[in-house]
Parts: structure tokens; C-alpha cells; sequence
């Protein structure tokens, strides 16, 4: 039946963006520099060790450093409407478009929930997800942090 307003009204979009974030932690030497493995397997301990710590050496958005920037940047047109879906595979998250808003947002995803509205950043909860929905009313570069 579509997305729905808190009132029951249908609500349209012209794109989905899908954002994955998710954290890395890679091992480092007595003196903080990455290390080098011959193998993924030789890596194994060391890297849960680093996992075990808790503090990630990178939290990425789509799997790696500039996946939505430059060349990769997501676009959209004035007066398109955009549904944001945000995944989050371990910690908890707040994401937020600079120079917009979510104007209908679903915190946890639960499309069948009346949304938010509009929300200048949400709450995305490790191992969930959440979707936000926002019309572009003027051009420029928009972040998506």
C-alpha cells in the first residue's frame, strides 16, 4: 500500500538512497601503524583483539572512504523527493543531511508506524535500520553525515 503520513495519506518519492555505515577494526603496531598480513587468516587474532576493544580505526559509509563523495555523490534534482534508508550493522547511529531535514522519518524502520516529522537528525539503532524522507526545495550540496 505504499508509504503512508501519520494521517493515512500516501506519501511518493522519486528515489531511495540506500546508506550502509558500518565499522572496520583494523590491528595496529606498538606504535599505532596498521599492520601488514600476508593472509586475511594470519590476521585473525589480532583483529579480534581489536574487535574486543570496541573503538573502530574506521566506520565507513556503502564499505569504504568516499563511497558517496565526489564522483560517487548521491544526486537529486529540486523538487525531488528522496527516501534516505540508513542500515547500521553494530552501533548505534544519528544521521542528519546537512542543509535539509528528514520531513517523514521511521526511526526503526517500521514503515507500517506513523512517521516523525521533521526531524534535523534520527536515531538509527545497531543492527537496524531507519528511512527518512526529504523533498530538495533549492540546489546546492547537501552532506549526509
Amino acid at each position: 500500500e505504499g508509504l503512508k503520513d501519520e494521517n493515512g495519506k500516501s506519501l511518493k518519492y522519486d528515489r531511495i538512497f540506500y546508506i550502509g555505515e558500518n565499522e572496520f577494526y583494523i590491528p595496529r603496531d606498538e606504535n599505532g601503524q596498521y599492520r601488514q598480513y600476508e593472509t586475511l587468516g594470519d590476521s585473525y587474532d589480532d583483529t579480534l583483539k581489536a574487535m574486543r576493544g570496541l573503538i573502530p580505526t574506521h566506520v565507513v559509509f556503502n564499505g569504504k572512504v568516499g563511497a558517496l563523495t565526489g564522483d560517487n555523490a548521491l544526486k537529486a534534482n529540486v523538487g525531488e523527493t528522496v527516501l534516505f534508508v540508513h542500515s547500521q550493522a553494530n552501533r548505534d547511529t544519528r544521521p542528519h543531511l546537512i542543509g535539509g531535514h528528514g520531513d517523514y522519518v521511521w526511526e526503526m524502520g517500521k514503515f507500517h508506524n506513523p512517521p516523525a516529522k521533521d526531524l534535523e537528525t534520527w536515531f538509527v539503532r545497531g543492527g537496524s535500520a531507519g528511512a527518512a524522507l526529504y523533498t530538495f526545495l533549492q540546489p546546492g550540496i547537501y552532506a549526509y553525515v
